[in-house]
């Protein structure tokens, strides 16, 4: 049964979905979302991502609230730039970070912190996955950047997903 659906649940939402959008339960539309809810799973099985094992829920809590609050204080730095551009301090950079972080789930979700960080936008992964090339609106200190990364976010996916 499992080759047949690999995705039990999307191949529901699947059928449900192509149900809802045609608004009709004739018989064409009925076999037609049957076959697209066993098909499309089937075929893309291989971009599913990793089961995903969380070791320390308190961790991603607390990680969480970490992200909100750089968020936060992302934010009010980039209005200040944006409300007043004479007053930037810096100019921005690339920024080369070094990671330990292997665990493709841990590095999808890195790169979900760095994405809704205002400022901040991930440029380029190495191909062996040790270097996270990260473009910052402003960038004083590029070691103290890659070291708050690490500290802040690199460090805690690696206790919760690793």
């Amino acid at each position: 049964m499992k080759r047949l659906l690999p995705a039990p649940l999307l191949s529901v939402a699947l059928f449900l979905l192509w149900l809802l959008l045609n608004r009709s339960v004739s018989a064409g539309q009925l076999i037609l979302a049957a076959v697209l809810a066993l098909v499309i799973p089937v075929l893309t099985r291989g971009l599913r991502p990793l089961p995903v094992r969380i070791r320390r829920p308190g961790m991603a809590l607390r990680l969480g609230l970490t992200v909100m609050a750089d968020t936060v204080e992302s934010n009010l730095a980039v209005v200040r730039f944006l409300l007043f551009p004479r007053l930037r301090r810096h100019p921005s950079a690339f920024v080369r970070i070094p990671l330990q972080l292997r665990d493709p789930n841990a590095l999808a979700v890195l790169a979900m912190i760095v994405c809704i960080t205002p400022g901040t936008a991930w440029a380029e992964l190495s191909l062996d996955r040790t270097v996270l090339l990260l473009h910052v609106l402003e960038a004083d200190d590029p070691q103290a950047i890659a070291d708050h990364v690490k500290t802040r976010y690199e460090r805690p996916l690696m206790e919760i997903f690793e």
